[in-house]
């Protein structure tokens, strides 16, 4: 549980030392949504896990700003704690609980207020939208929590502290697990119990995570690190507004297609739901090498050694495409399986459902290895404090994804839907991988890619 300096020794092992456990940590994360479903689906049928699905996007559109912000907010962090600086670290940490805390009530606040109207625009059907409805109102009564636990993560992150969000994430995937069980299983409330199951978890997480920062001697702010800063707190906005907006985009283009998606009928939603579920797992190694790859992106340039970041990012791309292909065959092999353990119900919706699941699995596992590039170049740019590119690959992503959402079903039927989201992956990485060459290839040409 000690902080890490990544400016020194071999790249690809720093990079692991943050990445492995973020990806334990992140295995039980997923276990919040997957468990839920899981339990939901198996418990409640077809239309509960129909349900839960239905608003998937709509619930990643305030997740991915929490996210984008406090990612945003960390990257100074990591490049004052790289150059040794750390009274202004100190003076990042505290301007930045106050912007959280801030952002974090006025979000909640948004989301609720706006349950009905986009359950409404996503034309969810109308035997499932009180399910959701119901369903949102508590998670997004947590989100408080979620904006809590991401800054106090990122921040123990940016310091190279990966296994002490990962204790609270085993931790807060218990209570989740075992609340689940009780809420949904024994007492039978349904989506709600899922929820209010997520919440308190959440505020676990949390209480552990501050119980770390709290050790940390050297993060111990005063009266003066808390005080409004506007300069701070600009750059803060600076780098965490397009993070979060990037995040934003890419949400409102997945909940276009969830409009479609919610048109089709209730077997497909299942499906398909089942299938996000299992999207998260397919991604949790691919967020874990962008995270590290950004703290180690940032340390490295708050030390002025360039030529590491080059050497470091190389190594975790290769590391991800190795990784992204061993996970594709696993799919391949037990997806199936996979998806059957989220549906239950008649026979035909059961056997429908999952054909569906599996198709989209099947191709979301073949392109896997682009979605990791996609990871990894991203979050080396935000570490890099080049947070407008990424926002440019989340607008690439919003066209790719819509666009093809609208115009392939046309062509090719309900596929189309499943091909928006490979497009969305190569768009994008085209971008950030283009982005990042000429970010290098212009220091070089101004003699200034020295070690």
């Amino acid at each position: 549980m000690t902080v890490r300096n990544m400016t020194e020794g071999n790249p690809i092992r720093l990079i692991l030392s943050v990445a492995l456990p973020l990806m334990v940590g992140n295995i039980f994360q997923q276990l919040y949504t997957v468990v839920d479903a899981q339990i939901v689906g198996s418990v409640e049928g077809v239309s509960a896990l129909a349900a839960l699905g239905a608003s998937d996007w709509f619930n990643w559109l305030f997740l991915g700003i929490i996210q984008g912000i406090a990612q945003g907010f960390t990257i100074p962090m990591a490049q004052a704690f790289g150059a040794e600086d750390y009274a202004s670290l100190r003076r990042y940490v505290g301007n930045a609980v106050l912007l959280a805390a801030s952002t974090g009530i006025a979000i909640t606040a948004v989301a609720l207020i706006s349950i009905p109207h986009v359950l409404s625009l996503l034309q969810t059907p109308s035997s499932i939208r009180p399910l959701s409805t119901r369903y949102l109102t508590v998670l997004f009564s947590g989100l408080p929590f979620v904006m809590a636990y991401n800054l106090m993560a990122g921040i123990l992150r940016s310091l190279g502290d990966g296994r002490s969000p990962l204790y609270a994430m085993i931790v807060a995937a218990a209570v989740n697990i075992g609340l689940d069980l009780l809420f949904v299983a024994v007492y039978g409330w349904g989506v709600t119990g899922a929820a209010v199951a997520t919440v308190i978890a959440q505020a676990a997480s949390c209480l552990l995570c501050l119980r770390r920062l709290r050790q940390i001697a050297f993060l111990r702010l005063s009266g003066e690190d808390l005080r409004f800063s506007s300069a701070i707190c600009a750059r803060l906005l600076a780098l965490g507004l397009p993070v979060a907006a990037q995040n934003a985009v890419i949400a409102i283009g997945g909940m276009i297609v969830q409009r479609i998606v919610n048109a089709i009928s209730v077997t497909f939603i299942a499906g398909y739901t089942a299938t996000n579920k299992l999207y998260g797992v397919l991604e949790i190694a691919a967020i874990s090498y962008g995270y590290a790859t950004s703290t180690y992106a940032g340390q490295n340039l708050g030390a002025q050694k360039i030529a590491r970041i080059r050497k470091g990012v190389r190594a975790a791309g290769l590391t991800g495409i190795v990784t992204a292909a061993a996970i594709a065959a696993l799919m391949f092999l037990f997806g199936r399986g996979l998806i059957a353990s989220f549906i239950s119900g008649a026979a035909d919706e059961v056997t429908q459902s999952v054909a569906i699941g599996c198709e989209y699995l099947y191709l979301m596992s073949a392109f896997l290895p682009v979605l990791y590039l996609l990871h990894i170049y991203r979050s080396a740019l935000q570490g890099m404090g080049r947070t407008v590119m990424p926002m440019v690959s989340g607008l690439v992503e919003f066209v790719m994804r819509t666009g093809a959402a609208f115009f392939l079903p046309g062509l090719i039927g309900y596929r189309g839907v499943f091909w928006a989201e490979i497009l969305a992956w190569l768009g994008a990485t085209v971008i950030l991988v283009t982005s990042y060459l000429h970010f290098f290839a212009s220091r070089h040409a101004k003699g200034m890619a020295g070690d």
